[in-house]
């Protein structure tokens, strides 16, 4: 089944199964490549306005960029170099790995959903999970060598990230520091390392189409060379060009759901080009599967009753991958 692989070989031609219908297509010409999403400066003393910077940046736009994160420009290098690296391996090497099972939590597989789809993705990717790291560690790539120490300190430390954006979007609401963390409980956190090839027709095919996050909270190391992601904001596709040193920050649907829709899980996509490959890796922190979710108590109120009903994470992901990746937003399905 490796052999499905779009790294495994150069493509002169797109495939048949991977172009889309021309209602769907990405009309890169019409893409908004002057804009800025929102930039946030973590290490600026006054607290308050950083809070308050974050709190704009997930009403308005659900996507924004962090500056002097913490994690260590030298180890982001790493990251993407030896992310790279696991790309470039032999077909036979990779092929250890491959899996189409969405349930399996270590696999290297390709486009989205296979088993679904019928028109793919232009995209290769390793997922991992990452959390408890003991557990899952010992089955993830020997190859390259420094792939696991390289990979399980850049987890821990967007772990700690994570939460300490929590603990701001908490406040931003106007609920206790602790509140985000508290209630998503014990979290999973996975990560993909998405490869997009040269795609030798980009206006026909997607990285990945259009989609929200099922998550709660999404950090992305971006490759600094070659733009990609874009997000839909006031009816338009946006280009995110990537600040040097920057992580992008995403809101997912739990986070939407828990701000009782105040804060946006946003519409967006990866775009492929026939210049240069790119790579990314998200990191995805996910809440406990049998926590209960729903808006905080403290912001429904007689003004502002609850959009959404109570779940569990496991039924809203079990829902989220029976769906198509670009279909309504899956937590139109949960509402109240």
């Amino acid at each position: 089944m490796a052999e499905h692989l779009l790294s495994t070989a150069a493509h002169a031609t797109l495939p048949g199964n991977y172009v889309r219908p021309e209602s769907q297509r990405p009309r890169l010409a019409e893409v908004v490549t002057g804009a800025r999403i929102p930039v946030v400066d973590l290490a600026c003393r006054d607290r308050a306005a950083v809070v308050a910077a974050i709190g704009d940046a997930c009403r308005s736009h659900g996507f924004f960029q962090v500056l002097n994160h913490g994690i260590d420009d030298g180890l982001i290098a790493a990251v993407m170099a030896v992310g790279r690296d696991f790309f470039r391996l032999p077909a036979e090497e990779k092929a250890k790995l491959y899996s189409d099972d969405p349930a399996k939590k270590i696999r290297l597989s390709t486009s989205f959903n296979v088993r679904k789809e019928t028109v793919h993705n232009w995209r290769d990717y390793l997922r991992l999970h990452c959390h408890p790291l003991d557990q899952f560690l010992p089955d993830w790539p020997s190859n390259p060598p420094d792939f696991k120490e390289t990979m399980s300190t850049y987890c821990k430390e967007v772990r700690e990230l994570g939460f300490r954006l929590y603990a701001a979007i908490s406040e931003s609401l106007g609920l206790e520091a602790s509140y985000m963390k508290e209630t998503l409980g014990e979290q999973e956190q996975h990560m993909a390392v998405n490869f997009y090839p040269q795609c030798p027709e980009p206006e026909l095919t997607y990285g990945l189409p259009a989609h929200t996050d099922p998550n709660a909270l999404t950090i992305l190391l971006m490759d600094q060379d070659v733009a990609g992601l874009q997000v839909l904001h006031a009816g338009k596709w946006v280009a995110v060009n990537p600040l040097p040193g920057a992580l992008v920050i995403n809101i997912g649907d739990q986070l939407q759901a828990l701000s009782n829709g105040e804060y946006r899980s946003v519409w967006h996509r990866a775009v492929v080009n026939s210049d240069r490959a790119r790579l990314s890796v998200a990191s995805f922190l996910c809440p406990c599967n049998h926590v209960v979710l729903g808006p905080a108590r403290k912001l429904v109120t007689q003004d502002t009753p609850a959009v959404y009903r109570d779940y569990t994470y496991d039924e809203y992901y079990k829902k989220f991958w029976s769906r198509n990746l670009d279909q309504e937003h899956c937590l139109e399905l949960f509402r109240a």
